[in-house]
């Protein structure tokens, strides 16, 4: 029984790119989500048994995290798969009334690609896609860019669709 331990909460790419590279391995096991693939890497060093991380490859500190880990991690395997849609969301208001915006650091470009927003909004960073759709569910900020999958969990009003991204995923696997 394989843990991949990855970023969360529910609703993230790297949860659906966990199960996939479970399936896809025939591997058995669970997913575990994390605040952070530090906070995943960080738990890991205190385990036994078969656990991996996964990351995604446009993390911001995915060098940070392989270089620091070099340890007790080793980096195994790397696959493309196509994320959830990603969208710019919110509570249904037009795109240049919107004042903050969440985003996970990566996709935050997607933002200046929304027709008809405002230039002088701003962009407050959370650790995830699903945790920033979670956030202006909360009224934390006005919309968000993340996942489809984690705006429909949320409530929110799907305001731009990018369409699914081809993104890449690392494997870290336990040094014996």
């Amino acid at each position: 029984m394989i843990t991949v331990h990855t970023l969360g909460p529910a609703g993230t790419n790297c949860e659906k790119a966990a199960h996939l590279w479970l399936k896809n391995n025939g591997h058995r096991g669970e997913v575990k989500l994390h605040q952070t693939l530090e906070d995943a890497a960080k738990y890991m060093n205190d385990t036994d048994g078969a656990d991996i991380l996964l990351g995604c490859i446009v993390y911001p500190q995915l060098h940070h995290l392989v270089f620091k880990n070099l340890s007790h991690l080793k980096l195994i395997d790397c696959f493309v798969m196509d994320t959830h849609n990603m969208v710019f969301a919110g509570k249904g208001q037009k795109p240049g009334e919107i004042r903050t915006v969440g985003s996970h650091p990566a996709p935050q470009d997607l933002i200046r690609q929304v027709p008809g927003i405002n230039t002088q909004l701003s962009i407050r960073l959370f650790n995830s896609n699903s945790e920033a759709a979670r956030q202006c569910a909360a009224n934390a900020v006005d919309a968000c860019i993340s996942t489809d999958i984690s705006a429909n969990r949320c409530g929110l009003t799907v305001l731009a669709d990018f369409g699914p991204v081809p993104m890449g995923f690392s494997i870290h696997a336990k040094i014996a």
